[in-house]
């Protein structure tokens, strides 16, 4: 199994999406986002290499858990890292949400170039995009921390070539974007 830069994992969260979550916090961020409330992860020289072997371990140690979120630091700058641990959960049947500080806009552009970001969109149940912030930080937001954050439902998102918000129950609609 491969390895992945990490921060560290929380084991069982409630804040990190819906259900009991497995959360996995990588190392690294380019957004530096003000206000970040991990700003510890930013810097990609730091944290730890993780095998993915031992996650998955982790994982497997608690059947409660509904499924696993990507957090960070960003996530999808460790594509290629994240790719086989996210097969092996979603073949657990557990869900994938995913936390970024890109837009789902510029990802779409930039999975043309990179496979592994491709493949891991591609095996992501729910994105919430967007830096955080500061000016439009909203603490009675579900799942997010500032206004301009979108929780999508990625396969909906993906299908559609444009946003699909994922609603309360699980349901999408497609947001207006304006075109």
């Amino acid at each position: 199994m491969p390895t992945v830069r990490i921060a560290g994992v929380v084991r069982q969260s409630i804040v990190d999406g819906e259900g009991l979550r497995f959360t996995v916090f990588t190392q690294g961020c380019p957004h530096l986002c003000p206000g970040c409330h991990n700003p510890q992860t930013h810097d990609f020289e730091s944290g730890y290499d993780c095998d993915t072997h031992r996650i998955l371990e982790e994982i497997d140690r608690d059947p409660l858990l509904q499924g696993v979120t990507f957090s960070g630091g960003e996530p999808l700058c460790r594509a290629g890292e994240l790719l086989e641990l996210a097969r092996e959960i979603r073949g657990r049947g557990l869900d994938i949400w995913c936390y970024t500080g890109y837009t789902l806009e510029l990802l779409l552009e930039r999975r043309e170039a990179d496979t592994a970001l491709a493949a891991l969109l591609a095996l992501i149940d729910v994105l919430v995009d967007g830096p955080f912030l500061q000016d439009q930080r909203d603490l009675t937001l579900r799942f997010r921390g500032s206004g301009n954050q979108r929780v999508l439902d990625l396969p909906a998102s993906l299908a559609a070539g444009q946003a699909v918000e994922r609603g309360t129950a699980g349901h999408a609609r497609t947001l207006y974007t304006g075109r």
